[in-house]
Parts: structure tokens; C-alpha cells; sequence
């Protein structure tokens, strides 16, 4: 079985990947949207991934965080 830190460690890089690929893509499709007239359900859409990206992360980073909480008051 691999290392827990080295888990945890994989599963960091993870969630800021998501950050950043979400909040670029969110702000492509934002200008994208705007420059071409797209219509407004489309720009809710990118808005409603972008949130659920963002959710996801928080919850892996605070999963990490109380199993590194767990771990070190043993």
C-alpha cells in the first residue's frame, strides 16, 4: 500500500489543478461568451461548473485536512 503522505500529497496537486484548470477555463468562456453575444444560459452554465469544481475541491482539501488532524493527534 502506498504511503498516506504520498496520497494526500497526489490528491493536493489534484484539487489546485482543478482550481486553476476551472477558474481558466471559466474566464475563457466568460470573455469567449461576451465577444461573440452568446446567450446568457450558456455563461449560468460555465457558472454552475465552475462552482462545482470548486465545491469539489474544497471538499478533498478538507478531507485531506481533518485526515492530517486525525493522524497527527494520535
Amino acid at each position: 500500500m502506498a504511503d498516506p503522505r504520498r496520497q494526500d500529497l497526489r490528491q493536493m496537486r489534484l484539487a489546485g489543478g482543478v482550481i486553476a484548470v476551472s477558474m481558466l477555463l471559466w474566464l475563457a468562456f466568460q470573455w469567449f461568451g461576451g465577444h461573440y453575444d452568446l446567450d446568457p444560459r450558456y455563461a449560468f452554465l460555465a457558472d454552475l461548473a465552475a462552482i462545482a469544481a470548486m465545491i469539489w475541491s474544497l471538499l478533498v482539501t478538507w478531507r485531506i485536512w481533518r485526515r492530517r488532524n486525525a493522524s497527527s493527534q494520535r
